[in-house]
């Protein structure tokens, strides 16, 4: 078997303000192509799901093996592509026109064992919003909800964000409602649920990430934290980016707790963009704009 195809990054994570994660070592991927975009990391911390800069195509890479599998060449297979809980069923959409020439999109199943696919959603003009939990997704397609179970078991839909004409949604109880916590004047993006499904994260473009309760209450303001994730029900994992108007000239991740600790992951040695946390090992991925793979290994 051949050795994990990982590489020490030359540089050293620093806090800023105060712990919220202890920081083992920061690990450069050896990617199969050299240069792909990572799209999410198992909850094992065992594969990647890796797409290009433009989310066409969608990958598995095998940190153990090395080994790669092709697992769609589709247009926009890559955007908001996740391992389901089981860590084995990968959701991802797909791009497609209809014979009027319209662009639709569908949502998508593949079994990493058996390479069995599912289409959980039809190709449609309005997906809106996807919530996985344990083997199970609800969807939102032109605000309505319905459930969608891997494994053909009966299942409830649970209450699902979603966007529509940038403001933030809330699907619950068979209704879909405008959210939208910090008010309408704003524009919302990167909306989702925390594990215990208790708290709302959400962007605010131009404002920032905040976290609030189903109510649309209790708002908390995470400062500028860009393509916020969830690393636990307490910790929010981020991008810090700064850039010129056109080129990226800096960007770090960062970890905040829904009481205000913040903490710098990475430091100015590389640009760091779009985490992927793999809470239950211990990991965080993340992409350069140069698209080569980093894995943050951290403890609490």
């Amino acid at each position: 078997m051949r050795k994990p195809l990982l590489m020490l990054a030359m540089f050293l994570p620093f806090s800023a303000f105060a712990q919220v994660l202890t920081v083992q070592q920061v690990e450069q991927v050896a990617l199969p192509n050299g240069s792909e975009m990572v799209a999410d990391i198992s909850p094992d911390g065992n594969r990647l799901l890796l797409t290009t800069g433009t989310y066409h195509g969608l990958k598995s890479f095998d940190l153990t093996s090395g080994k790669t599998v092709e697992l769609t060449n589709g247009s926009g297979s890559g955007y908001d592509a996740r391992f389901a809980a089981d860590g084995k069923t990968v959701v991802y959409r797909e791009s497609t026109y209809s014979p009027q020439h319209l662009r639709e999109t569908s949502l998508n199943t593949i079994d990493l064992t058996t390479g069995s696919k599912q289409v959980l959603q039809a190709p449609t003009r309005n997906l809106q919003g996807v919530r996985l939990s344990n083997n199970e997704a609800t969807v939102v397609n032109n605000g309505k909800a319905s459930a969608k179970s891997f494994n053909g078991v009966k299942v409830q839909a649970l209450p699902t964000l979603s966007i529509n004409n940038r403001q933030l949604m809330l699907t619950k109880g068979g209704k879909t409602k405008t959210f939208s916590p910090n008010g309408k004047q704003y524009s919302y993006i990167w909306p989702s649920l925390s594990p215990n499904g208790q708290n709302v994260l959400y962007y605010v473009c131009g404002v920032g990430a905040f976290v609030c309760d189903l109510n649309g209450k209790n708002i908390k303001s995470l400062g500028q934290l860009r393509a916020p994730k969830w690393y636990d029900d307490n910790i929010v994992v981020g991008m810090n980016d700064k850039d010129d108007g056109e080129v990226i000239l800096s960007s770090s991740i960062i970890a905040v707790t829904l009481d205000g600790k913040r903490q710098a992951l990475t430091d100015d040695s590389v640009i760091a963009q779009y985490p992927k946390p793999a809470q239950q090992a211990g990991k965080i991925a993340f992409t350069s704009p140069e698209g080569k793979a980093y894995i943050i290994h951290v403890s609490k």
